[in-house]
Formats: structure tokens, sequence, C-alpha cells
């Protein structure tokens, strides 16, 4: 008799501990229904990068003097220069540069250094291709500058998830009490704390 009292009892401390725990879950879950959306629309709404971001690497082909301190500097010996001497001005010129972004580990080795600055990174970051064999960018590829996140008009650019007001332009100097997707956590401890 007491052995099924017990097994009652066990069984009503086990349904009683399973309906906390999912009220706990609930309560998570409803407390996140009242927030607005931070996710990122993404064809539509891009996030600028930061002002330090290295994204693909941008070539001058006028300015390289084909010195091979790229390829040096390069942790994996990426990028190809392809030169050849010439005797009556006694330089090298340079015929072909270029870089496999599927393997570039966008260390910035070979940005900082350039001697002639012939390099620099760029804010670009969609290097996605259904090809691996697309992401060998020659020097004509190099050359192509991005189109920045703020100057697309197709494109709401998006500050660390907070929009950028009508007018400004600069995506470093938001102002703060420009419109957020979402709430700082700040504002979530202050609400929980009131």
């Amino acid at each position: 008799m007491f052995n099924i009292l017990k097994q009652v009892s066990d069984y009503a401390k086990g349904s009683f501990e399973a309906a906390k725990y999912i009220g706990q879950g609930l309560s998570v879950t409803f407390d996140h229904m009242q927030r607005r959306p931070i996710t990122v629309q993404y064809p539509y709404e891009k996030l600028i990068p930061s002002e330090r971001f290295r994204g693909r690497i941008h070539f001058e082909f006028d300015k390289c003097i084909s010195c091979e301190v790229c390829v040096r500097v390069c942790p994996i010996n990426l990028p190809v220069v392809d030169w050849t001497f010439n005797k009556e001005t006694k330089k090298k010129e340079l015929k072909h540069y270029s870089i496999d972004f599927g393997v570039c580990i966008f260390c910035g080795n070979c940005v900082e250094y350039c001697p002639t600055n012939c390099l620099s990174m760029t804010e670009e970051y969609e290097l996605a291709a259904y090809d691996r064999h697309e992401l060998n960018y020659d020097n004509v590829a190099l050359g192509r500058l991005p189109t920045k996140v703020t100057q697309d008009p197709m494109v709401t650019p998006l500050r660390e998830l907070g929009y950028l007001p009508k007018g400004v332009i600069s995506p470093h100097d938001l102002p703060p009490e420009s419109n957020r997707s979402g709430k700082r956590p700040e504002e979530i401890l202050q609400e929980k704390n009131s």
C-alpha cells in the first residue's frame, strides 16, 4: 500500500517539475514574441562592415612593380605574380597577377607590406560562387571596385542592426536616437528590473 502511494507521489512530483520547466521555456518564448525582430532581410538589407573590415583585395595594375613581397609575406604563398624582365629599361614588367579567394585567409599581410600600395582591402564580402575556380580572380577582376552598401539604392544599409536615417551617408556616425531593429541589452535589463 505504501509502495503505491510513494509511486503516485513520485509521479506527481515529476509531473510538477516537468510542468515547471515547460512554463519556464514558454515564458522565454513569450518574452521574445514581444520584442521587435532583429533578423536582417539579407538581399534587401545589408550590414555595413566595420571600418577595419578585411574583405576582397583590390589590385591596381599600374602601381605594381612585381617585387613579389606580397608572395613572401603571405602565409600560404597565395598571390601568383607573372612577370618578365625588360632588358632595355632594366625593370620587371608585370604580365599577370591573380589571387584565389577560395584559399585566401584574408590576413591582410599582402596589403600591409606592399611597398607601392597597389593592394588594398575592400568592404566586399559577397564572394560566393558555384564553382571554386570562379574564386580565382585575375588582375582584371581584382581591379574592379565593389559597390558600397550605402551607395546601392536597392539596399537598406544597417549599422549594428540600426537603420540609417534618411540623409545620413556615413555608416560610422550613427546617431544614438536612430531607429533600431531590436532592443539593446541595457533596455532589456531596464525592463526586467522595473
